[in-house]
């Protein structure tokens, strides 16, 4: 379902942003890579000497080593895919992260309608497959992969920390929420190494804590899908935030002239056409990361009104024309307009305290950030 990258390019906190004499006396600015989750990994700190900015990078590497142990559909040996292996077996004891990814995804599968489905695992291998092969499979291949899935198929059961899929050979992949969990459980391993001001990101999602010092936030630049001077690149601050994009900037092909995106439709078993890129900003990544790849495939309409109904969510949306020229730009409530174009997470958590009360909070611990790129 999910992609290495999307039709944006969001570009934060990089070694060119701010230099480390502007850091001030106390914290120095660094930064590593490491490659996890089949994807580049950035991990940024400030620190107050390069002893203790080791250990809090290493920790998040650690973290998201260890998640994606648990939450690869590449590796036969993951607790998803032994889970999958036991479909049709009745309930199943699943770990602490597995079972919050699941129930933030059948969160996202409830409110879409099944635009995202993380059961669909049959139907990713399948467009994996073509992708390769740069060939469309039969219209059979295709319904028999999509009839073969179903949220619906998927039981959580939140008291006993139990999974159950009803029928055997139904797979799963949480390609598109397991990097915007690990971006958020990065973040966390670090500040418990006593770092507050960091970003992680994966490819392309990204999760920011409290911002660089002497910065309002994160420099976070969204480049438009495709030159045009209508549609200018946007420069967002983020402090306590996160961000993702689903899109087909990167991850595409092309059969008889037509181009198809690496975004999957659960309800109909077909990719996307047409270049797009949604952009999706929130508190937490999980939330940002599953709420993105939902949007693209409802559209723009019933895309909006998904996001607008997650408390501190908001989209930018841009989709090129039919005939190629231009590309249509559609932002939903509460995308920052204003320069500085500044989104805190926590302002906009005080501001939504009713939002577990009224029944949504993806990223919740009782419930459980393409051109997101960072080069």
């Amino acid at each position: 379902m999910r992609r290495a990258l999307a039709a944006l390019s969001i570009f934060g906190a990089l070694a060119s942003m701010i230099p480390a004499a502007l850091a001030g006396p106390s914290l120095t600015r660094y930064e590593r890579h490491e490659a996890h989750m089949g994807t580049r990994v950035l991990i940024v700190v400030y620190a107050a000497d390069a002893a203790v900015a080791e250990r809090a990078m290493q920790a998040g590497f650690d973290r998201i080593a260890m998640l994606d142990r648990e939450l690869s559909d590449y590796r036969e040996d993951s607790e998803l895919m032994r889970l999958a292996a036991r479909a049709g077996q009745g309930e199943v004891a699943v770990g602490e992260d597995l079972f919050r990814v699941l129930q933030a995804s059948q969160t996202v599968a409830e409110r879409s309608d099944g635009a995202f489905d993380v059961t669909q695992g049959a139907l990713t291998r399948l467009w994996r497959s073509a992708r390769k092969l740069s060939e469309l499979p039969r219209s059979e291949r295709v319904e028999q992969a999509r009839a073969n899935g179903g949220y619906r198929f998927l039981h959580l059961d939140a008291r006993a920390r139990t999974a159950r899929i009803d029928r055997p050979g139904i797979g799963l992949d949480v390609g598109g929420i397991a990097k915007g969990y690990a971006a958020d459980e990065a973040l966390s391993a670090i500040a418990a190494q006593g770092v507050t001001q960091a970003l992680v990101g994966l490819g392309g999602d990204i999760a920011v804590s409290d911002a660089p010092p002497g910065e309002p936030g994160w420099r976070v630049g969204i480049a438009p899908l495709a030159p045009a001077r209508e549609v200018r690149k946007q420069t967002l601050m983020l402090r306590h935030a996160a961000i993702s994009t689903a899109g087909d900037a990167e991850q595409w092909f092309e059969v008889d002239g037509r181009r198809y995106s690496h975004l999957i439709d659960p309800r109909s078993g077909w990719p996307m056409q047409g270049r797009s890129a949604t952009t999706v900003i929130a508190r937490r990544g999980i939330d940002a990361d599953g709420l993105d790849t939902a949007a693209a495939l409802l559209g723009p309409e019933a895309g909006t009104r998904l996001v607008e109904s997650v408390p501190g969510a908001a989209m930018r949306m841009e989709r090129q024309r039919p005939e190629g020229a231009a590309t249509d730009v559609r932002t939903s409530d509460g995308w920052p307009q204003r320069a500085p174009l500044v989104y805190d997470g926590e302002r906009q958590a005080r501001s939504h305290v009713t939002a577990v009360a009224d029944g949504w909070s993806i990223s919740s611990r009782s419930a459980s950030t393409r051109s997101s790129r960072v080069p």
